[in-house]
């Protein structure tokens, strides 16, 4: 049975005091980030009301497809995920590092020095808490914490919303990162709509959330409102039709280095990167140094790249995966295998967005299930020749 739910923290707010929420952000001085439709797709941009929100809109995902549609409910969150993850604020794609500028004894060295800016990130999914959660990890643990991130992160207020819808590609389950948001939040929303009755349960979970919420009219969370909540994430949680069996598969990976499915899987993609551009803890990066046409100013900046470019993995002599077959093999293997050796966790949390983007629709649940499949086949007809 589940945990029985503290009502002390939640709250119940009616869609007409919603807009207190934006406006309590705007008076802490936070740069309102959050979902909002452009290009026939639903992104993360700059938004200031909730009718800047989809409101009425939901998203049509599977294999290479993405599409939005009306909805009946009036949903504000009835979307689940776009093309856009909160990478791009936290570790967006072109980041200055340094400048140099000529001098008259030679250069000196420019730091950067970009004012950290107080941002709430507003519509945070369970997943992408989960992904946050690892760039964390990475970002600001350890003896390589990259400083930039680290500003922007402890910057950032993480208004999430649970799910209660899922997305045609989607695997939070098995991953066990949705759809309900457990931790990583100052503030979770779950949105109910039932019959004439439109409202938010807010959750806090810390103390500047607890702040904020206190600005907004509402009122405690009942027993009915805390059973609507349950059945809207059970609602959500029993639509998810993909599954990725997560049992010893950094071993089986690392065990199926030569197996033929990846030169099958090799045929269809197309490396264009999609996958790790939408992925939202794919990090890796190049370093780009450029300069003035008057030679007085020198720019060393980092920029998004790809495992599946060809220039990624070049070294003297050439590159080391030249194949189709061998990017997708090391995208894949480093995602589901070779991150749990490198930092305790999975790459991967289930977003499936690396599926809808892909544009030969590969799915990566399937390519797993397919060489566990086959590992189990081989085992069985080396038993029948014993």
């Amino acid at each position: 049975m589940p945990a029985k739910k503290d009502k002390t923290n939640q709250a119940v707010i009616r869609l007409n005091d919603l807009s207190k929420l934006f406006d309590s952000l705007i008076q802490n001085d936070y740069e309102i980030l959050g979902p909002t439709v452009s290009d026939q797709a639903i992104i993360y941009d700059k938004v200031s009301s909730p009718y800047d929100l989809p409101k009425g809109i939901i998203d049509r995902q599977d294999n290479g497809q993405y599409r939005l549609v009306k909805d009946e409910s009036q949903a504000l969150f009835g979307f689940v995920v776009g093309p856009h993850s909160w990478k791009k604020y936290l570790y967006p794609s072109i980041q200055e590092i340094w400048r140099a500028k000529k001098t008259k004894t030679g250069f000196g060295i420019i730091e950067n020095s970009d004012k950290p800016i107080k941002r709430a990130f507003l519509g945070v999914r369970p997943c992408e808490l989960a992904a946050i959660a690892i760039y964390d990890k990475i970002f600001m643990e350890g003896p390589y914490a990259d400083p930039m991130y680290k500003q922007r992160r402890e910057n950032s207020l993480i208004i999430a919303v649970n799910c209660t819808r899922a997305g045609g590609t989607c695997f939070c389950v098995s991953m066990n990162t949705g759809p309900e948001a457990i931790s990583g939040f100052d503030l979770v929303l779950t949105e109910i709509i039932e019959k004439d009755e439109h409202y938010f349960i807010f959750e806090t979970g810390s103390e500047t959330g607890t702040q904020i919420l206190s600005k907004i009219p509402h009122k405690e969370a009942q027993e009915n409102n805390l059973k609507a909540k349950d059945k809207a994430i059970e609602r959500a949680k029993s639509q998810i039709g993909r599954t990725l069996d997560t049992n010893g598969l950094d071993e089986l990976l690392k065990r199926n280095f030569d197996n033929p499915h990846w030169q099958t899987v090799a045929g269809r993609c197309l490396t264009c990167g999609n996958c790790t551009m939408v992925c939202p803890t794919c990090f890796c990066t190049t370093i780009e140094d450029s300069t003035d046409l008057t030679g007085s100013l020198a720019i060393r900046s980092r920029k998004w790249d790809s495992c599946f470019t060809m220039d990624f993995s070049y070294i003297a002599g050439g590159s080391i995966r030249a194949t189709a077959m061998s990017r997708y093999r090391q995208w894949m293997s480093h995602k589901l295998a070779n991150w749990q050796d490198q930092f305790g966790t999975s790459g991967c949390v289930g977003c499936g967005r690396c599926i809808t983007w892909c544009p030969a629709g590969i799915d990566i649940t399937e390519e797993v299930r397919i060489i566990r499949e086959s590992e189990n086949i081989e085992n069985t007809s080396i038993k029948a020749r014993m």
